[in-house]
């Protein structure tokens, strides 16, 4: 593999294991506004993981088992722009004729922004009213929950 391809996946690596970030807002003893900003590279799909993670997150800190989505608002911040490119002549003088050739090398495209989630939702317990046809936080976050509770938050959009 050439050196180029082995720079892109190795950027692309490091750029999925931290590309997201959260932040919670208590509104109420059972209700909050979750927020999640992913990169560029999770697309929207990525951002909307995240912040259902980070809901059923801080359901379980609050001591709830449940939660249900009341609320969801999306943003794609997102721009790509392109770097400016560079010129560049080569001639030849033969018989007092000049052949020449310029080459346009297009610069870097520049990839910026994020993709926003934020999510409305309203914690249960187990048992209480309305507790049946909300989302568990503990299936939500599969059989590693009790690690992604104690970290406290959600930092990668990679599943």
């Amino acid at each position: 593999m050439n050196f180029p391809i082995r720079l892109a996946l190795l950027a692309s690596t490091a750029a999925l294991s931290a590309c997201a970030g959260t932040n919670t807002i208590r509104t109420s003893q059972n209700t909050a506004i979750v927020q999640a900003s992913a990169a560029p590279v999770c697309g929207g799909i990525g951002a909307a993981r995240v912040a259902q993670k980070q809901a059923a997150i801080e359901t379980i800190k609050a001591g709830y088992d449940r939660y249900v989505i009341v609320g969801a608002a999306a943003a794609d911040n997102v721009r790509v722009t392109q770097t400016p490119g560079s010129y560049q002549t080569t001639g030849m003088v033969s018989g007092g004729y000049l052949n020449a050739t310029t080459t346009y090398q297009p610069g870097p495209t520049m990839v910026y922004g994020s993709h926003d989630q934020n999510f409305g939702i309203r914690m249960f317990h187990d048992g209480e009213p309305g507790a049946s046809g909300a989302i568990s936080a503990r299936q939500t976050l599969g059989d590693k929950w009790q690690e992604m509770v104690k970290a406290g938050s959600v930092r990668t959009c990679a599943s």
